[in-house]
């Protein structure tokens, strides 16, 4: 997967928006973040739950990792883009979504 493939993912859900975070991309649904383009655009970061974070890795331990650190231990996923697939991107970038974005959207989305 790209960095731009990611980005259009990211940018694919309801409200989303890219913004910039310390010099490099990040993609936020009601002005919060739920994901981020690493600097070089290398590797890209979804906001889950540990839990979340414990099914992801384990269903793909190429694609996904903790990001190192106290954000690591609360859920925040590094995903490594150059193994990752789209299958799982995309539900990994819809769970995050899911985890920031307003209540009221998330209905809205869901009626579709």
């Amino acid at each position: 997967m790209t960095a731009d493939e990611f980005r259009n993912l990211a940018l694919e859900l309801p409200g989303a928006e890219e913004r910039s975070h310390m010099d490099h991309p990040d993609f936020r649904v009601g002005g919060k973040i739920f994901a981020t383009l690493g600097p070089g655009e290398e590797w890209g970061m979804v906001k889950l739950t540990p839990d979340q974070q414990a099914t992801f890795v384990e269903a793909e331990p190429e694609a996904f990792e903790p990001v190192k650190g106290g954000w690591g231990l609360k859920g925040a996923t590094r995903v490594n883009l150059d193994t990752a697939r789209e299958p799982g991107v995309v539900r990994a970038l819809d769970a995050a979504w899911r985890n920031t974005a307003p209540k009221s959207l998330i209905q809205k989305y869901d009626r579709r």
